[in-house]
């Protein structure tokens, strides 16, 4: 069997889907699946134009010409025709539920549209039970052909050594910067913290001025680092040296932040909305999202006794670890391509 997947999103400045792709593609091999990685790398995809193209004349015409048996449409959206059976990942729905900010033709794109096409896949994979839920709500689907498949966590994470910055010590944020990321809340915790800054990298959208303006009204600029997206080795010694992570997103489809931040033994505190509660457990603390007082305290609780908040992340790392291998990952992704091939 051989499979043609989508890694354009691998391309580049890669975010979450570009991580799940490359950690995908290397666990499908170690496996012994011939996987054909299809990108065009000079072609932006973070374009609009150039993402439609891509996604509906480029791919398809790759994935044949790669002789491929099965598509696996890897980064959330799929071509209108294709030719051959397609297995896609729906790594949530929040183009349908929380992007009413974007333009209403990205909107109607990665939302209405990609919709009809996921109900055409073969297979569908999804990376949470959350996400299930929220796709299945949509209707159209057969629950038999959708499958939660837990995204791994890249070997160079889980082997993180800490070395935490006492002297300057950080708060890290991982993650694109959009309003969903809800940066705001530790902005605004910012102000009860004064001894704590707080690192975000991850691509940038118009929402950073957001941020940075919310920081100078609050007189903490100077704490708050949006930095953008960093090469993998400056992301690596950011969760070694960071005090603790912090996920205070509103809506996330895994959340690849606080499974990365687990498995790298950082003092953790998420949200407890969306895919958060079933992607951290029992592991760290699980806040509304939006009390400020809440997310000052936790992050407080963690600088006043560091050690015993990196012997609590280090208590429960090894389960992260196994629980987010690519090995089993890749297992479940490959079963969804024989059924596809099979037509079950």
């Amino acid at each position: 069997m051989r499979v043609a997947l989508d890694a354009q999103l691998a391309s580049g400045t890669a975010t979450g889907i570009g991580e799940y792709v490359r950690g995908l593609a290397a666990a499908l091999r170690a496996r012994g699946v011939d996987v054909a990685e299809l990108a065009a790398p000079r072609l932006d995809p973070w374009r609009f134009d150039r993402r439609v193209l891509w996604d509906q004349v480029l791919l398809p015409l790759a994935a044949r010409r790669a002789r491929a048996d099965v598509l696996h449409c890897a980064s959330g959206t799929m071509p209108l025709r294709c030719g051959l059976p397609a297995v896609v990942t729906v790594h949530d729905v929040a183009w349908l539920r929380v992007q009413q900010h974007a333009r209403p033709y990205a909107r109607a794109y990665f939302g209405r549209f990609a919709l009809a096409r996921y109900r055409r896949a073969a297979r569908v994979a999804v990376d949470s039970r959350f996400s299930r839920d929220e796709l299945l709500a949509l209707g159209g689907f057969d629950p038999a052909r959708v499958d939660v498949v837990y995204p791994g966590v890249a070997r160079d994470v889980m082997e993180v050594v800490r070395r935490r910055d006492d002297a300057a010590p950080f708060v890290l944020a991982v993650g694109t910067v959009e309003p969903r990321k809800n940066l705001e809340v530790l902005v605004r915790a910012l102000a009860q913290l004064p001894g704590l800054r707080v690192v975000s990298v991850g691509p940038p959208t118009p929402y950073r001025e957001r941020c940075a303006a919310l920081a100078a009204e609050l007189g903490v600029a100077a704490r708050l680092q949006v930095r953008g997206y960093v090469p993998r080795a400056e992301l690596l010694a950011l969760y070694a040296g960071a005090l603790a992570a912090a996920v205070p997103s509103t809506y996330e489809g895994f959340g690849y932040g606080a499974a990365q931040a687990l498995c790298a033994g950082v003092p953790l505190v998420a949200a407890g909305v969306s895919s958060l509660p079933e992607v951290v457990g029992a592991a760290a603390p699980l806040l509304a999202p939006h009390d400020v007082d809440a997310w000052a305290a936790a992050l407080d609780a963690i600088a006043r006794d560091p050690a015993a908040a990196d012997a609590r992340a280090a208590a429960v790392r090894g389960a992260a670890c196994e629980r987010f291998g690519w090995d089993a990952a890749a297992r479940s992704v490959a079963a969804l391509y024989a059924a596809a091939l099979e037509g079950g």
